[in-house]
Protein backbone atom coordinates (compact mmCIF):
# COMPACT_ATOMS: atom_id res chain seq x y z
CA UNK A 1 0.00 0.00 0.00
CA UNK A 2 1.46 3.35 -1.06
CA UNK A 3 1.40 5.90 1.81
CA UNK A 4 -1.07 8.74 1.34
CA UNK A 5 1.63 11.43 1.24
CA UNK A 6 3.25 9.71 -1.75
CA UNK A 7 -0.06 9.20 -3.53
CA UNK A 8 -0.80 12.90 -3.16
CA UNK A 9 2.53 13.87 -4.67
CA UNK A 10 2.38 11.36 -7.52
CA UNK A 11 -1.10 12.48 -8.54
CA UNK A 12 0.43 15.82 -9.53
CA UNK A 13 1.72 15.56 -13.09
CA UNK A 14 4.30 18.32 -12.54
CA UNK A 15 5.86 16.37 -9.67
CA UNK A 16 5.80 13.14 -11.68
CA UNK A 17 7.47 14.91 -14.58
CA UNK A 18 10.40 16.27 -12.56
CA UNK A 19 10.85 13.03 -10.61
CA UNK A 20 10.93 11.09 -13.87
CA UNK A 21 13.71 13.34 -15.15
CA UNK A 22 15.66 13.02 -11.91
CA UNK A 23 15.19 9.24 -11.94
CA UNK A 24 16.55 8.81 -15.45
CA UNK A 25 19.46 11.14 -14.70
CA UNK A 26 20.22 9.23 -11.48
CA UNK A 27 20.33 5.98 -13.44
CA UNK A 28 22.78 7.55 -15.89
CA UNK A 29 24.98 8.63 -13.01
CA UNK A 30 24.65 5.18 -11.42
CA UNK A 31 26.11 3.63 -14.56
CA UNK A 32 28.81 6.29 -14.63
CA UNK A 33 30.19 5.17 -11.27
CA UNK A 34 31.64 2.28 -13.26
CA UNK A 35 31.87 3.83 -16.73
CA UNK A 36 33.89 6.95 -15.89
CA UNK A 37 36.56 4.92 -14.08
CA UNK A 38 36.65 2.19 -16.74
CA UNK A 39 37.04 4.65 -19.59
CA UNK A 40 39.82 6.35 -17.61
CA UNK A 41 41.59 2.98 -17.43
CA UNK A 42 41.32 2.69 -21.20
CA UNK A 43 42.78 6.13 -21.99
CA UNK A 44 45.25 6.50 -19.09
CA UNK A 45 48.80 7.48 -20.04
CA UNK A 46 51.43 4.75 -19.50
CA UNK A 47 52.79 4.51 -15.97
CA UNK A 48 50.15 6.73 -14.38
CA UNK A 49 47.09 4.50 -14.19
CA UNK A 50 46.20 4.93 -10.50
CA UNK A 51 46.78 8.67 -10.38
CA UNK A 52 44.94 9.25 -13.65
CA UNK A 53 41.85 7.25 -12.65
CA UNK A 54 41.64 9.21 -9.38
CA UNK A 55 42.00 12.46 -11.30
CA UNK A 56 39.22 11.53 -13.71
CA UNK A 57 36.84 10.57 -10.91
CA UNK A 58 37.57 13.84 -9.09
CA UNK A 59 37.01 15.81 -12.29
CA UNK A 60 33.46 14.44 -12.53
CA UNK A 61 32.39 16.17 -9.29
CA UNK A 62 34.87 18.50 -7.59
CA UNK A 63 34.92 21.36 -10.17
CA UNK A 64 31.39 22.05 -8.95
CA UNK A 65 33.03 23.75 -5.97
CA UNK A 66 34.72 26.20 -8.35
CA UNK A 67 31.48 26.76 -10.20
CA UNK A 68 29.58 27.47 -7.00
CA UNK A 69 31.91 30.41 -6.37
CA UNK A 70 32.86 31.59 -9.85
CA UNK A 71 29.40 31.52 -11.45
CA UNK A 72 27.55 33.30 -8.66
CA UNK A 73 27.63 36.73 -10.42
CA UNK A 74 26.12 35.16 -13.56
CA UNK A 75 23.44 32.88 -12.11
CA UNK A 76 22.34 34.65 -8.94
CA UNK A 77 19.46 36.40 -10.76
CA UNK A 78 18.29 33.27 -12.58
CA UNK A 79 15.23 31.17 -11.70
CA UNK A 80 15.79 27.79 -10.09
CA UNK A 81 14.65 25.98 -13.23
CA UNK A 82 17.29 27.82 -15.28
CA UNK A 83 20.01 26.52 -12.95
CA UNK A 84 18.90 22.94 -13.63
CA UNK A 85 18.80 23.58 -17.38
CA UNK A 86 22.31 25.04 -17.54
CA UNK A 87 23.66 22.13 -15.51
CA UNK A 88 21.97 19.65 -17.86
CA UNK A 89 23.31 21.43 -20.94
CA UNK A 90 26.87 21.28 -19.60
CA UNK A 91 26.59 17.64 -18.57
CA UNK A 92 24.95 16.53 -21.82
CA UNK A 93 27.24 18.63 -24.02
CA UNK A 94 30.59 17.71 -22.49
CA UNK A 95 29.73 14.06 -21.93
CA UNK A 96 28.42 13.88 -25.49
CA UNK A 97 31.75 15.28 -26.69
CA UNK A 98 33.59 12.55 -24.78
CA UNK A 99 31.44 9.88 -26.39
CA UNK A 100 32.01 11.36 -29.85
CA UNK A 101 35.79 11.55 -29.43
CA UNK A 102 35.82 7.97 -28.15
CA UNK A 103 33.80 6.79 -31.14
CA UNK A 104 36.26 8.54 -33.48
CA UNK A 105 39.21 7.00 -31.67
CA UNK A 106 40.81 10.35 -30.77
CA UNK A 107 39.99 10.73 -27.05
CA UNK A 108 43.23 11.91 -25.41
CA UNK A 109 43.90 11.63 -21.64
CA UNK A 110 44.01 15.41 -21.13
CA UNK A 111 40.88 16.00 -23.18
CA UNK A 112 38.99 13.40 -21.15
CA UNK A 113 39.77 15.06 -17.82
CA UNK A 114 39.07 18.57 -19.15
CA UNK A 115 35.71 17.54 -20.59
CA UNK A 116 34.73 15.77 -17.36
CA UNK A 117 35.65 18.89 -15.40
CA UNK A 118 33.61 21.08 -17.76
CA UNK A 119 30.58 18.83 -17.32
CA UNK A 120 30.59 19.29 -13.54
CA UNK A 121 31.07 23.07 -13.26
CA UNK A 122 27.39 23.72 -12.55
CA UNK A 123 26.91 20.70 -10.30
CA UNK A 124 26.35 22.69 -7.08
CA UNK A 125 23.97 25.20 -8.70
CA UNK A 126 22.13 22.47 -10.62
CA UNK A 127 21.65 20.47 -7.42
CA UNK A 128 20.42 23.62 -5.66
CA UNK A 129 17.94 24.28 -8.45
CA UNK A 130 16.61 20.73 -8.32
CA UNK A 131 15.92 20.82 -4.59
CA UNK A 132 14.42 24.29 -4.85
CA UNK A 133 11.97 22.98 -7.44
CA UNK A 134 11.26 19.92 -5.31
CA UNK A 135 10.60 22.14 -2.30
CA UNK A 136 8.08 24.19 -4.23
CA UNK A 137 6.37 21.10 -5.64
CA UNK A 138 6.10 19.40 -2.25
CA UNK A 139 5.09 22.48 -0.27
CA UNK A 140 5.50 22.70 3.51
CA UNK A 141 3.70 19.39 4.14
CA UNK A 142 5.31 17.37 1.36
CA UNK A 143 8.93 18.52 1.27
CA UNK A 144 10.32 15.55 3.16
CA UNK A 145 8.27 13.11 1.11
CA UNK A 146 9.30 14.54 -2.26
CA UNK A 147 12.94 14.66 -1.12
CA UNK A 148 12.63 11.02 -0.11
CA UNK A 149 11.25 10.02 -3.50
CA UNK A 150 14.12 11.78 -5.27
CA UNK A 151 16.73 10.25 -2.95
CA UNK A 152 15.14 6.80 -3.25
CA UNK A 153 15.67 6.99 -6.99
CA UNK A 154 19.34 7.73 -6.38
CA UNK A 155 19.60 4.73 -4.03
CA UNK A 156 17.90 2.52 -6.60
CA UNK A 157 20.29 3.75 -9.28
CA UNK A 158 23.27 2.93 -7.04
CA UNK A 159 21.97 -0.64 -6.80
CA UNK A 160 21.18 -1.34 -10.46
CA UNK A 161 23.32 1.21 -12.33
CA UNK A 162 26.72 -0.46 -11.78
CA UNK A 163 25.18 -3.91 -12.30
CA UNK A 164 23.80 -2.86 -15.70
CA UNK A 165 26.95 -0.95 -16.66
CA UNK A 166 29.26 -3.98 -16.40
CA UNK A 167 27.61 -6.12 -19.10
CA UNK A 168 26.96 -3.10 -21.31
CA UNK A 169 30.61 -2.03 -21.19
CA UNK A 170 31.62 -5.53 -22.26
CA UNK A 171 29.03 -5.53 -25.02
CA UNK A 172 29.15 -2.05 -26.56
CA UNK A 173 32.11 -0.27 -24.95
CA UNK A 174 32.34 2.50 -22.32
CA UNK A 175 31.98 5.36 -24.80
CA UNK A 176 28.39 4.43 -25.58
CA UNK A 177 27.52 4.37 -21.88
CA UNK A 178 28.91 7.89 -21.52
CA UNK A 179 26.59 8.82 -24.38
CA UNK A 180 23.69 7.29 -22.44
CA UNK A 181 24.64 9.37 -19.41
CA UNK A 182 24.65 12.47 -21.62
CA UNK A 183 21.22 11.53 -22.95
CA UNK A 184 19.91 11.06 -19.39
CA UNK A 185 20.85 14.66 -18.55
CA UNK A 186 19.26 15.88 -21.77
CA UNK A 187 16.06 14.12 -20.69
CA UNK A 188 16.23 15.76 -17.25
CA UNK A 189 16.68 19.15 -18.91
CA UNK A 190 13.57 18.63 -21.04
CA UNK A 191 11.55 17.49 -18.03
CA UNK A 192 12.71 20.43 -15.92
CA UNK A 193 11.84 22.84 -18.73
CA UNK A 194 8.32 21.39 -18.90
CA UNK A 195 7.85 21.47 -15.11
CA UNK A 196 6.02 24.47 -13.66
CA UNK A 197 6.43 24.57 -9.91
CA UNK A 198 4.94 27.99 -9.23
CA UNK A 199 5.81 31.62 -9.70
CA UNK A 200 8.43 31.75 -6.97
CA UNK A 201 10.46 28.74 -8.12
CA UNK A 202 10.48 28.92 -11.91
CA UNK A 203 9.76 32.49 -12.93
CA UNK A 204 10.72 34.67 -10.00
CA UNK A 205 14.44 35.50 -10.15
CA UNK A 206 16.58 34.55 -7.20
CA UNK A 207 17.00 37.53 -4.87
CA UNK A 208 20.23 39.21 -5.98
CA UNK A 209 21.52 40.30 -2.59
CA UNK A 210 20.64 36.96 -1.02
CA UNK A 211 22.38 35.04 -3.79
CA UNK A 212 25.48 37.17 -3.39
CA UNK A 213 25.65 36.16 0.25
CA UNK A 214 24.85 32.45 0.25
CA UNK A 215 27.90 31.71 2.37
CA UNK A 216 27.29 34.76 4.56
CA UNK A 217 23.70 33.67 5.12
CA UNK A 218 24.96 30.29 6.32
CA UNK A 219 27.31 32.06 8.72
CA UNK A 220 24.48 34.20 10.12
CA UNK A 221 22.09 31.28 10.52
CA UNK A 222 23.55 29.22 13.34
CA UNK A 223 21.08 26.37 12.82
CA UNK A 224 21.96 26.01 9.12
CA UNK A 225 25.67 26.44 9.79
CA UNK A 226 25.59 23.78 12.52
CA UNK A 227 23.71 21.39 10.24
CA UNK A 228 26.22 21.99 7.44
CA UNK A 229 29.13 21.40 9.82
CA UNK A 230 27.64 18.13 11.11
CA UNK A 231 26.92 17.00 7.53
CA UNK A 232 30.49 17.84 6.47
CA UNK A 233 32.02 15.90 9.35
CA UNK A 234 29.61 12.99 8.87
CA UNK A 235 30.52 12.65 5.19
CA UNK A 236 34.21 13.15 5.98
CA UNK A 237 34.13 10.30 8.51
CA UNK A 238 32.23 8.18 5.96
CA UNK A 239 35.01 8.69 3.40
CA UNK A 240 37.48 6.17 4.91
CA UNK A 241 34.81 3.45 4.60
CA UNK A 242 35.15 3.50 0.81
CA UNK A 243 38.91 3.01 1.09
CA UNK A 244 38.83 0.48 3.93
CA UNK A 245 35.99 -1.85 2.90
CA UNK A 246 37.76 -3.30 -0.20
CA UNK A 247 40.89 -3.92 1.90
CA UNK A 248 38.80 -5.51 4.64
CA UNK A 249 37.23 -7.91 2.12
CA UNK A 250 40.35 -8.72 0.12
CA UNK A 251 43.02 -8.74 2.84
CA UNK A 252 41.30 -9.39 6.18
CA UNK A 253 38.68 -11.86 4.91
CA UNK A 254 40.67 -13.23 1.93
CA UNK A 255 37.52 -12.99 -0.17
CA UNK A 256 36.85 -11.82 -3.73
CA UNK A 257 34.90 -8.95 -5.27
CA UNK A 258 31.64 -10.88 -5.01
CA UNK A 259 31.57 -10.32 -1.26
CA UNK A 260 32.43 -6.64 -1.71
CA UNK A 261 29.48 -6.33 -4.06
CA UNK A 262 27.28 -8.07 -1.50
CA UNK A 263 28.21 -5.49 1.14
CA UNK A 264 27.30 -2.56 -1.10
CA UNK A 265 24.15 -4.23 -2.42
CA UNK A 266 22.98 -4.85 1.15
CA UNK A 267 23.71 -1.23 2.01
CA UNK A 268 21.84 0.03 -1.06
CA UNK A 269 18.73 -2.06 -0.43
CA UNK A 270 18.58 -0.90 3.18
CA UNK A 271 19.08 2.74 2.17
CA UNK A 272 16.34 2.52 -0.46
CA UNK A 273 13.79 1.07 1.97
CA UNK A 274 14.62 3.55 4.72
CA UNK A 275 14.46 6.54 2.38
CA UNK A 276 10.93 5.66 1.33
CA UNK A 277 9.89 5.18 4.96
CA UNK A 278 11.42 8.53 5.92
CA UNK A 279 9.06 10.37 3.60
CA UNK A 280 6.13 9.40 5.82
CA UNK A 281 7.60 10.89 9.03
CA UNK A 282 5.19 13.23 10.75
CA UNK A 283 5.33 15.02 14.09
CA UNK A 284 8.95 14.13 14.85
CA UNK A 285 11.98 16.30 15.52
CA UNK A 286 13.93 16.09 12.28
CA UNK A 287 17.07 17.42 13.97
CA UNK A 288 16.92 14.74 16.67
CA UNK A 289 16.36 12.00 14.07
CA UNK A 290 19.36 13.30 12.12
CA UNK A 291 21.63 12.88 15.14
CA UNK A 292 20.30 9.38 15.77
CA UNK A 293 21.15 8.53 12.15
CA UNK A 294 24.73 9.74 12.62
CA UNK A 295 25.12 7.76 15.85
CA UNK A 296 23.42 4.65 14.44
CA UNK A 297 25.60 4.55 11.32
CA UNK A 298 28.73 4.85 13.45
CA UNK A 299 27.57 2.07 15.75
CA UNK A 300 27.07 -0.24 12.76
CA UNK A 301 30.73 0.17 11.77
CA UNK A 302 32.26 -0.64 15.16
CA UNK A 303 31.69 -4.45 14.89
CA UNK A 304 33.99 -4.55 11.85
CA UNK A 305 36.87 -4.41 14.34
CA UNK A 306 36.08 -7.80 15.93
CA UNK A 307 32.98 -9.55 14.52
CA UNK A 308 32.78 -12.35 11.91
CA UNK A 309 31.72 -11.72 8.33
CA UNK A 310 28.07 -12.66 8.85
CA UNK A 311 27.68 -10.08 11.60
CA UNK A 312 29.46 -7.32 9.67
CA UNK A 313 27.36 -7.98 6.57
CA UNK A 314 24.21 -7.68 8.66
CA UNK A 315 25.57 -4.53 10.30
CA UNK A 316 26.30 -2.96 6.91
CA UNK A 317 22.77 -3.70 5.74
CA UNK A 318 21.43 -2.17 8.95
CA UNK A 319 23.77 0.77 8.39
CA UNK A 320 22.17 1.39 5.00
CA UNK A 321 18.74 1.27 6.62
CA UNK A 322 19.86 3.87 9.16
CA UNK A 323 21.87 6.04 6.77
CA UNK A 324 19.23 6.24 4.02
CA UNK A 325 17.02 9.06 5.37
CA UNK A 326 19.92 11.41 6.14
CA UNK A 327 19.97 13.26 2.81
CA UNK A 328 16.20 13.91 2.43
CA UNK A 329 15.93 14.90 6.11
CA UNK A 330 18.77 17.42 5.99
CA UNK A 331 17.51 18.93 2.74
CA UNK A 332 14.05 19.33 4.25
CA UNK A 333 15.57 21.28 7.14
CA UNK A 334 17.18 23.70 4.70
CA UNK A 335 14.01 23.98 2.64
CA UNK A 336 11.83 24.78 5.65
CA UNK A 337 14.31 27.25 7.15
CA UNK A 338 15.03 29.27 4.00
CA UNK A 339 12.84 31.30 1.65
CA UNK A 340 12.51 30.11 -1.93
CA UNK A 341 14.34 33.21 -3.18
CA UNK A 342 17.34 32.45 -0.95
CA UNK A 343 17.25 28.66 -1.23
CA UNK A 344 19.32 28.16 -4.44
CA UNK A 345 22.16 30.33 -3.12
CA UNK A 346 22.16 28.65 0.28
CA UNK A 347 22.02 25.14 -1.18
CA UNK A 348 24.78 25.95 -3.66
CA UNK A 349 26.95 27.17 -0.78
CA UNK A 350 26.13 24.00 1.16
CA UNK A 351 27.00 21.78 -1.80
CA UNK A 352 30.28 23.60 -2.39
CA UNK A 353 31.30 22.85 1.17
CA UNK A 354 29.89 19.35 1.60
CA UNK A 355 31.03 17.85 -1.70
CA UNK A 356 34.64 18.14 -0.53
CA UNK A 357 34.08 16.10 2.62
CA UNK A 358 33.79 12.53 1.35
CA UNK A 359 36.72 12.73 -1.15
CA UNK A 360 38.93 14.19 1.58
CA UNK A 361 37.85 11.44 3.96
CA UNK A 362 38.58 8.81 1.32
CA UNK A 363 42.01 10.33 0.73
CA UNK A 364 42.69 10.17 4.47
CA UNK A 365 41.40 6.60 4.54
CA UNK A 366 44.26 5.36 2.34
CA UNK A 367 47.05 6.14 4.85
CA UNK A 368 44.83 5.02 7.73
CA UNK A 369 44.27 1.65 6.11
CA UNK A 370 48.03 1.34 5.64
CA UNK A 371 48.60 1.91 9.36
CA UNK A 372 45.54 0.29 10.97
CA UNK A 373 44.33 -2.18 8.37
CA UNK A 374 40.86 -2.40 6.88
CA UNK A 375 38.88 -3.69 9.86
CA UNK A 376 40.36 -1.28 12.39
CA UNK A 377 39.90 1.68 10.05
CA UNK A 378 36.21 0.84 9.68
CA UNK A 379 35.83 0.52 13.44
CA UNK A 380 37.73 3.77 14.04
CA UNK A 381 35.45 5.56 11.56
CA UNK A 382 32.45 4.22 13.50
CA UNK A 383 33.77 5.33 16.88
CA UNK A 384 34.59 8.82 15.58
CA UNK A 385 31.10 9.09 14.04
CA UNK A 386 29.41 8.17 17.34
CA UNK A 387 31.55 10.79 19.09
CA UNK A 388 30.42 13.33 16.48
CA UNK A 389 26.76 12.58 17.20
CA UNK A 390 27.29 12.97 20.94
CA UNK A 391 29.19 16.25 20.55
CA UNK A 392 26.59 17.67 18.15
CA UNK A 393 23.79 16.67 20.52
CA UNK A 394 25.47 18.52 23.40
CA UNK A 395 26.04 21.66 21.32
CA UNK A 396 22.53 21.71 19.83
CA UNK A 397 20.91 21.09 23.22
CA UNK A 398 22.87 23.99 24.69
CA UNK A 399 21.85 26.28 21.81
CA UNK A 400 18.18 25.36 22.15
CA UNK A 401 18.29 25.99 25.89
CA UNK A 402 19.86 29.40 25.36
CA UNK A 403 17.75 30.53 22.42
CA UNK A 404 14.75 28.48 21.27
CA UNK A 405 14.43 28.05 17.52
CA UNK A 406 12.03 30.56 15.95
CA UNK A 407 9.11 29.39 13.92
CA UNK A 408 9.40 29.11 10.15
CA UNK A 409 7.53 32.38 9.60
CA UNK A 410 9.71 34.17 12.14
CA UNK A 411 12.89 32.82 10.56
CA UNK A 412 11.83 34.04 7.15
CA UNK A 413 10.85 37.44 8.50
CA UNK A 414 14.26 37.78 10.18
CA UNK A 415 16.02 36.77 6.97
CA UNK A 416 14.10 39.39 5.02
CA UNK A 417 15.07 42.04 7.54
CA UNK A 418 18.72 41.03 7.49
CA UNK A 419 18.95 40.90 3.74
Amino acid sequence: MIPAVYRTLLRDHQTRRLLAGLGVSSFGDGMSTVTIAWLAVKVAPPGALGVYVGLALAAYTLPGVIGALAFSPFVRHRPARALVLVHCVLRAGFLGAIALLWALGVLAPLAYVVLLAGSSLMFAWGNAGEYTMLSELGGPEGRLAVNSLATAQISFAVIIGPAVAGPLIAGVGPGWLVALDAASFAFLGVQAWRTHTGESATRQPVDTHAAESGFRLLLRRRDLLALTAVTWLFFFLYGPVEAALPVYVAHDLRADATLLGAYWAAFGVGALAATLIAGTFRGHSVRRITLWIVAGWGACLIPFGFAPVGVTLACFALGGLIYGPFVPLTYSLFQSATTTANLPAVLAARSALVMLASPLGTALGGPLVGVLGGSRTLAASGIATVVLAIAASVVWTRDRAGAPDPSEDERRRLDAQRL
